[in-house]
């Protein structure tokens, strides 16, 4: 009996060795994926909703104005408290970051502030601050005014997100949408779903055909084909982008050699509009659909197309019925890489297409790097961050696949 006792008891440490073993080359790449996908996505995250920059510079005011309102003008104390915080902020040089953030949400507030600061120590302390900032700026009358300072209380709130999507905080509290002369990224996100879904349909209908060709041709042949398909994958997608350009301009081969057939007496507008655009992401990304679709059409068997065409069913009945239902998830996985892929897309449309083509990526990479506008782009990111998970979901949801089993 204590034979047995010591035998599982080295079975269970040499069981709990190999847990160790197995955790520990597990580990490493676990701490990669945080810091190099869960850090920047949850500062991602943070960065939509920070809002701090207000509170830090007018702590006082925004203390006052969490009681107001929001349906008439605050009384003559808070009128006093915003300018002795105008002054401190002007003096420890905080206004700059708080009147950038108010500006966001009412173009000019940056200037209301600053001349409102510039000119307030020589008001008299006994003067009534309500009466004088009205006289130096009609603006501190305007009720929309005070509403920004105090939906910017912090130190978080839903304005760049709420922005992102054309939506705003009034003064009371409440959110609506904006005018219709100020909503533009709703536009962009459909645009940018749309621009995505056409490039998708054209990868289908040009990878399918492609896919079945390949697993009907000999391996001798299909191989170096599927060679031609990847040289994409090995070349920088800049270099794919400028080649577009010098193929599509006015000059360039593709309307040269139509002009030299005969085919057309004017160059065709094939860039820097929706058709460049269409083009040169289609040549980029048809490859991540016909991938995986070969793969699954590689291993359908030719005995169950025998047997229903042994059964009486038509070409086009059995290719309907028996061929394509084996297809679907090679299908859906192709057509799920691309358009996710696609609604990422910034070099591309940027490159060859006009000013009505260009993407969400590409108003990020504007309120990143030229505006530094962080918020917005960082909410307009968790959006599309968003919309890409419940593609995702939507896609389980559908064809009831989990991750591991796309193809």
């Amino acid at each position: 009996m204590s034979d047995v006792l010591v035998l599982r008891a080295q079975h269970r440490r040499s069981k709990l060795g190999r847990q160790f073993v197995s955790v520990g080359l597990v580990v490493p790449l676990f701490l990669f994926l945080v810091l190099t996908l869960g850090v920047p996505i949850a500062g991602t995250f943070w960065r939509a909703i920070d809002d701090s920059d207000v509170v830090h510079a007018l702590p006082r005011t925004i203390d006052a104005l969490r009681i107001w309102d929001g349906q008439s003008l605050p009384d003559e104390s808070v009128y006093r408290l915003l300018a002795v915080d105008l002054q401190g902020a002007r003096e420890n040089e905080t206004l700059a970051l708080a009147a950038r953030r108010l500006n966001y949400d009412i173009a000019g507030f940056r200037s209301l502030l600053f001349a409102t600061a510039r000119r307030l120590p020589g008001v008299a302390k006994e003067s009534s601050f309500k009466d004088v900032m009205i006289q130096l700026d009609p603006a501190w009358g305007d009720l929309k005014h005070w509403g920004a300072i105090k939906n910017a209380t912090g130190p978080v709130s839903l304005f760049f997100l709420l922005s992102a999507i054309d939506m705003k905080m009034n003064a009371d509290g409440t959110t609506s949408m904006r005018s219709k002369e100020d909503s533009v990224f709703l536009q962009l996100f459909g645009r940018t779903f749309f621009i995505s879904f056409v490039v998708t349909v054209i990868c289908l209908l040009l990878g399918f055909p492609l896919s079945y060709f390949l697993t009907t041709i000999p391996a001798r042949l299909a191989y170096p084909m599927l060679v031609l398909v990847l040289v994409p994958f090995w070349t920088s997608l800049l270099v794919r982008t400028a080649a577009w350009v010098v193929l599509l301009q006015n000059n360039g081969v593709v309307n040269s050699v139509l002009h030299d057939l005969q085919l057309t007496q004017e160059p065709l507008a094939l860039i820097y509009n929706r058709v460049g655009v269409y083009i040169a992401m289609t040549h980029i990304l048809l490859p991540y659909f016909v991938l995986p679709l070969y793969s699954v059409m590689r291993n359908i068997s030719p005995v169950y197309s025998r047997a229903a065409a042994s059964l009486g069913a038509t070409p086009l009945r059995t290719f309907l019925k028996v061929y394509l239902p084996q297809c679907a998830p090679g299908i859906s996985a192709g057509c799920l890489l691309v358009f996710a892929i696609a609604i990422g897309f910034y070099v591309t449309p940027a490159l060859v297409g006009g000013a009505d083509d260009q993407m969400i990526s590409y108003y990020i990479a504007f309120y990143t790097n030229t505006s530094a506008n962080w918020g917005l782009a960082c909410a307009l990111s968790v959006w599309l961050l968003i919309a890409t998970v419940l593609l995702f979901w939507t896609y389980s949801r559908l064809l009831n696949v989990v991750p591991g089993n796309i193809p």
